[in-house]
């Protein structure tokens, strides 16, 4: 599957911004798919993940109330609305996609977790 996220901008502190990940090749529906972030200088890291119904989502602690992970499989879409922005969400993000594996509920905030990757979309929130 191929992964291409957009969305990332320039934006204020307070502000919104909603990141898509369009998929295309193998079948979005059958994947489990996570957002991760890496600023400048430091690890890449777990954002958000939602299992490939839907049925269950996951957030880091930091985005929580902030955050909300959605997909739509009709459109091969998966999206990250961010509300609430502060200067720390600087990063760029990226979508990934994971094969469903039977212990993914245990693994979903390890980026090793993911087999496909989009190319990354720059979030600047300046203070």
């Amino acid at each position: 599957v191929q992964l291409q996220a957009s969305g990332g901008g320039l934006v204020q502190a307070g502000d919104s911004l909603r990141l898509s990940c369009a998929a295309s090749g193998r079948a979005f529906s059958l994947f489990h798919m996570g957002w991760f972030r890496q600023a400048p200088g430091k690890e890449r890291e777990f954002v958000a993940a939602i299992s490939w119904s839907a049925s269950s989502t996951y957030l880091e602690d930091s985005v929580k109330g902030r955050f909300t992970i959605t997909r739509d499989n009709a459109k091969n879409t998966l999206y990250l609305q961010m509300n609430s922005l502060k200067p720390e969400d600087t990063a760029v993000y990226y979508c990934a996609a994971n094969l469903p594996s039977p212990n993914y509920s245990s693994r979903y905030y390890n980026p090793n977790a993911y087999n496909y990757w989009g190319q990354g979309t720059l979030v600047t929130v300046s203070s």
